[in-house]
């Protein structure tokens, strides 16, 4: 059993601790800023095993470096990418196994927002730490990749089981939301989800994580048909 707990970075991000408990075994998600992630992992007990990096840009890797000299954890990323991450221990592409204690993951390789993006897919606790891929109600801006790459990976993560629960590196739904429904305000499923997206900002709660089966419903980039529309449709955002 992974428990798996939100830590706020910078404005916006989300670094995601797990911990395993039969074993007790701890990994981060994208450790941007230093004294937040470092609470984190005291009050979790003070252990840190593995730290797993979706993409090279440094709101996600920015600690990745002083946290491994402190708790003496590895660091895994994509191989594609080695070059422009802190120095590996696992160099990692597509299919390969991350593990944390018994639990068994996978690396999805998720090209668009950067060119050696990854994901990291637990299935036995159906979490996907998805970086800036796939946001709740959104995707990532292209960077460096294009929208037949984008297009692709969102393609294979919308593949997954529908009740997997994506953990996004930001905190962006209520600003996904404004134009999703610009977008598609016909969708009935979209309409609800931004209404509930609301009343959790309003309470001061996190968005995130959300269901694959939410943003299946909902979201509009998960909903293009093809390359060329889902190509449009991202154009659009970046001129909202």
């Amino acid at each position: 059993m992974i428990t798996i707990q939100p830590v706020p970075n910078l404005t916006d991000n989300y670094a995601w601790l797990l911990r395993e408990a039969g074993s007790g075994a701890v990994a981060i998600v994208d450790p941007a800023e230093l004294a937040p992630v470092t609470a984190a992992i005291e009050a979790a007990g003070g252990r840190l095993d593995l730290i797993l990096l979706t993409h090279h840009h440094h709101d996600h890797i920015g600690a990745a470096d002083e946290i491994r000299r402190r708790y003496g954890a590895h660091i895994a990323g994509a191989r594609a990418d080695r070059h422009r991450l802190p120095a590996l221990d696992h160099a990692l592409g597509e299919g390969d196994a991350v593990t944390l204690g018994p639990a068994a993951g996978r690396v999805i390789e998720t090209p668009g927002h950067t060119r050696g993006h990854i994901a990291f897919y637990f299935p036995e606790a159906g979490a996907l730490f998805c970086g800036d891929t796939l946001f709740s109600l959104g995707c990532g801006r292209l960077i460096e990749g294009t929208a037949k790459e984008m297009f692709g990976s969102l393609a294979r993560l919308a593949a997954l089981p529908p009740a997997t629960m994506i953990y996004c590196g930001h905190e962006y739904t209520e600003a996904n939301a404004r134009f999703a429904l610009a977008a598609d305000p016909d969708n009935a499923a979209l309409r609800d989800y931004a209404e509930k997206v609301r009343a959790w900002r309003a309470a001061g709660k996190p968005t995130v994580p959300s269901s694959l089966a939410d943003e299946l419903a909902a979201n509009p980039f998960l909903r293009a048909k093809d390359a060329a529309g889902f190509a449009d449709l991202r154009a659009r955002k970046d001129r909202f």
